[in-house]
């Protein structure tokens, strides 16, 4: 017994802390596993038998705010918010729904480019759903800009059309739509029709 507490300690010296806080049971746990399997030792056939892989499997954090299922929660009770009338909740929800999907497609944004190179597979996936919830983010900004357009506050509308803008360029059809709302509040001179028309080319004659 003397023999065996010798050689935990010596071996539990070269452990890190990181370890021995994955133990999980504390140190005491620890020497009074050892002092039991001392007393009760096992057979050695059911010593050394491994437990098979145990899968993994992901978990669900849907019902978390930090989500794309809590960010269309709450654009879902800002849309119901705006259908009663109360502009003020709304406006709370859809700046909380676009802060959550602004940091959601930052972070899958930044987990696509940690794989470059590396796992072209966990790349696309990542940069798939920074797409999406950047998507998700303009609607929940464009929305919002227009809650502050009915509450009669162009300033506060206006930074945020452009952030769509800036976003999905005016080439889209979610940057044209903020586009055309500068234009109606009269923050812009001249109405967006697309791109001109290419002019044909003189024709020549020999």
């Amino acid at each position: 017994m003397a023999a065996a507490m010798q050689s935990f300690w010596k071996s539990l010296s070269s452990v890190s802390t990181a370890a021995l806080v994955a133990l999980g049971g504390g140190l005491g746990s620890v020497v009074g596993g050892i002092d039991q399997a001392v007393a009760n030792p096992l057979p050695l056939a059911q010593n050394t038998a491994e437990a098979g892989p145990v899968p993994v499997q992901p978990g669900n954090i849907s019902s978390t705010s930090l989500s794309m299922a809590g960010a269309r929660q709450q654009i879902a009770e800002a849309e119901a918010a705006i259908g009663n009338q109360d502009l003020a909740t709304a406006a709370t929800k859809l700046q909380t729904a676009r802060e959550t999907l602004n940091q959601l497609s930052s972070y899958y944004q930044e987990l696509a480019q940690m794989f470059v190179g590396i796992n072209s597979q966990l790349n696309r996936s990542n940069r798939e759903q920074a797409l999406e919830a950047a998507q998700m983010r303009d609607q929940a900004t464009y929305q919002l800009a227009l809650v502050y357009r009915a509450q009669n506050q162009p300033d506060r509308a206006i930074p945020l059309l452009m952030e769509v803008l800036r976003s999905q360029q005016p080439t889209r059809d979610l940057g044209q739509r903020a586009y055309q709302q500068l234009f109606e509040l009269g923050f812009v001179n001249e109405p967006f029709t697309g791109r001109p028309a290419p002019q044909a080319a003189p024709s020549t004659t020999p």
